[in-house]
């Protein structure tokens, strides 16, 4: 019913004007755009007029070269060194992140797997790596983003679709870890995360989305057993509170994430930027405009 529809929630750009009442930017000012609420007016959605039809949009949408933001998703850039990677403070970094910073709150020395190595859960590595934890084990799928993984810093890689995650942290010498972060979505990692965490402390958060209607299914043992299954909702990031931080990570390892972010594509070819994350054959497409 809402179509047609602009989307797209993570972005940089400039600000092209402001409206009545809005205090914390002006023109010219470079900003980060995320679906994140952040301080100021909270101005809702926006109709555009196309033709004789009206485009529905949200808060913030970013596949167009002209958006009309609401004044609380918007953060003035922090630093000016660090480019088109600040494109990842509007979802990618805040939600992996703040999914380890935030939500699981590891001590040093701990141990995380992570499912997913997508530009979420690269970003949920980069920070597990900055809060010092070991070892950290991220498993896909995909061959090439477990070689960005280690790149990133991944202690252990796994490709579960060749050898199961269990066998290669036995090897390792890990009957379980502290922490885990799942983002892949899917409902077979969904229902097996609980045999992964220790008894008596463990504690995963879900980030990814799993099909709508898909159920998970948990003995309550599990729960009994003191392990715990956490949501988040953008890591429970707060952009002023939050962003500082995580672009110091993000400068600290600008190389890394150059790479991540290292395929642009044309707003024309946004279903081409599409299908590549999906075969996963990239980690965070970039629509450049």
């Amino acid at each position: 019913k809402w179509l047609p529809h602009c989307i797209g929630h993570e972005a940089i750009g400039s600000v092209v004007d402001i409206g009545e009442n809005v205090t914390r930017f002006r023109k010219d000012d470079n900003v980060i755009l995320s679906w994140l609420k952040s301080d100021g007016i909270d101005a809702g959605g926006t109709h555009y007029s196309w033709g004789k039809n009206v485009v529905n949009a949200g808060p913030v949408t970013t596949f167009q070269h002209y958006s009309v933001i609401s004044e609380n998703r918007l953060t003035k850039m922090v630093s000016s060194s660090l480019g088109e990677i600040q494109v990842l403070l509007g979802c990618a970094a805040p939600t992996g992140m703040g999914a380890v910073k935030n939500v699981l709150r590891p001590n040093e020395g701990e141990s995380i797997v992570i499912f997913g190595a997508g530009g979420v859960g690269l970003c949920a590595l980069m920070m597990a790596k900055y809060m010092k934890l070991s070892p950290v084990i991220v498993a896909d799928i995909s061959e090439e983003r477990l070689k960005l993984a280690k790149k990133f810093g991944a202690d252990i890689a796994v490709n579960v679709a060749q050898k199961p995650l269990e066998d290669v942290m036995q090897e390792n010498g890990l009957q379980h870890v502290d922490h885990l972060v799942e983002v892949t979505g899917n409902i077979e990692v969904f229902n097996s995360i609980m045999g992964y965490i220790r008894p008596q402390g463990g504690r995963a958060v879900i980030v990814g989305n799993a099909p709508a209607g898909q159920m998970m299914k948990i003995s309550p043992s599990q729960f009994n057993m003191g392990k715990s299954i956490l949501g988040t909702w953008g890591g429970d990031s707060k952009p002023e509170r939050d962003f500082e931080i995580f672009s110091h990570i993000l400068d600290e390892n600008q190389p890394f994430f150059r790479k991540m972010i290292e395929n642009s594509f044309s707003l024309e070819q946004v279903n081409v930027a599409l299908d590549s994350m999906r075969n996963k054959t990239v980690a965070r497409p970039v629509l450049s405009m």
